[in-house]
């Protein structure tokens, strides 16, 4: 299976990204990273360096520390995102437990899900279509949970239901259209696009 470090050069610079990305707001100071990621100081700082250097990461002196952040308007912030998202933690778990899962079409995170926020009353932070195994989905979200400390609200449709609800313009399945998400399993034009009765 292909993870994010087949396409990097650097363990280190992996590690790194992976903890940005799992918070995008946070700011972070050097001896915070190297604990979290439990890599040597100096590799931490060797790597910053680099990726504040091509303008990847950003940094800024408060006091007597310099804090590291993501730059959002990154060339491939996107992307690298998306990329995070789909070899790691819960991502991970759902594309690699693929078939314990039953027969998934889509898989969506929304984008407050991705940056670590915290979801309004009413939305979804994970949608799940297709043929699911809910027992096994329901193990993989509560390790997630305990993981972060927080509640994870999901939804699982069938493929029928999704279409369906889809076709008469139902309030919450237009919410998740419209709404940003990264999409973990299947494709993002026929999520929103195609009809999905053809292919039940």
């Amino acid at each position: 299976m292909t993870t994010l470090q087949d396409l990097m050069i650097s363990r280190v610079r992996v590690k790194i990204l992976n903890l940005f990305f799992s918070q995008v707001e946070t700011m972070y100071y050097v001896r915070q990273i190297t604990r979290e990621i439990r890599e040597e100081i100096n590799a931490v700082r060797r790597e910053l360096e680099r990726m504040v250097g091509f303008s990847l990461i950003k940094s800024e002196q408060r006091g007597n520390r310099v804090y590291y952040y993501l730059n959002k308007n990154y060339p491939l912030f996107g992307e690298l995102q998306q990329m995070v998202i789909k070899t790691t933690g819960l991502g991970l778990k759902l594309r690699k437990f693929r078939r314990k899962l039953g027969q998934i079409q889509f898989v969506m995170f929304s984008s407050k899900f991705v940056s670590g926020s915290q979801p309004a009353q009413g939305e979804v932070d994970i949608l799940v279509i297709g043929e699911v195994v809910l027992q096994e989905l329901e193990q993989l979200i509560k390790e997630t949970q305990a993981e972060k400390g927080r509640e994870i609200n999901y939804a699982v449709f069938t493929t029928q239901e999704f279409e369906f609800r889809k076709t008469r313009r139902d309030p919450f399945v237009m919410d998740v259209l419209y709404g940003g998400r990264v999409m973990v399993i299947g494709s993002e034009e026929e999520f929103v696009n195609r009809q999905l009765l053809t292919r039940a």
